[in-house]
């Protein structure tokens, strides 16, 4: 059996709606799961199959700009503020590097209200690395705090390696 899949455009409802459809599934699977299995376990189970999604997801939107950079990076990120998702503030975006604090973050506030704020990292903010990686694994992501940590915003420092090599 080959593990050959139409390609997944289900981004095109926006993410935001996508990560709230995932959270509605995903919650009561991992409470019945983590009553049987253990919760810790299957949190983890769950993180470590997001991040592989997420790194597939990478790669494929590498594939589909036909363009890896961090400069194409950065425009595919569009899809993650539409309708309001995030508020960014951009620092840095150059060829080199491309540096925004995200100042109000809806995918947290949507866990919260969905009472799985616990599982938001987990769900969304763990793709984040894995998302880059497999876009690009030259390219790195520095992040040392987030709104669903509780931090007052999120830190997002792309750059490529060489630029960190070179400073």
């Amino acid at each position: 059996m080959t593990n050959l899949q139409p390609p997944d455009t289900l981004n095109e409802i926006g993410v935001l709606r996508r990560r709230e459809i995932e959270a509605r599934v995903l919650g009561p699977v991992i409470e019945a799961l983590g009553k049987e299995f253990g919760r810790e376990r299957v949190i983890e189970v769950v993180r470590e199959t997001i991040i592989g999604i997420a790194r597939k997801q990478g790669a494929e939107l590498a594939a589909a700009r036909g363009d890896s950079s961090l400069t194409a990076f950065s425009l595919a990120t569009d899809g993650w503020r539409a309708g309001g998702a995030l508020e960014m503030e951009v620092l840095e975006k150059n060829t080199g590097r491309y540096s925004f604090n995200v100042t109000r973050c809806k995918y947290a506030e949507m866990y919260a209200a969905l009472g799985m704020a616990e599982l938001g990292a987990v769900f969304s903010c763990n793709r984040d690395f894995s998302l880059v990686e497999g876009f690009n694994p030259e390219i790195e992501l520095v992040r040392e705090q987030t709104i669903m940590q509780g931090a007052p915003c999120c830190t997002f420092r792309y750059r490529m390696r060489e630029e960190r090599n070179g400073e």
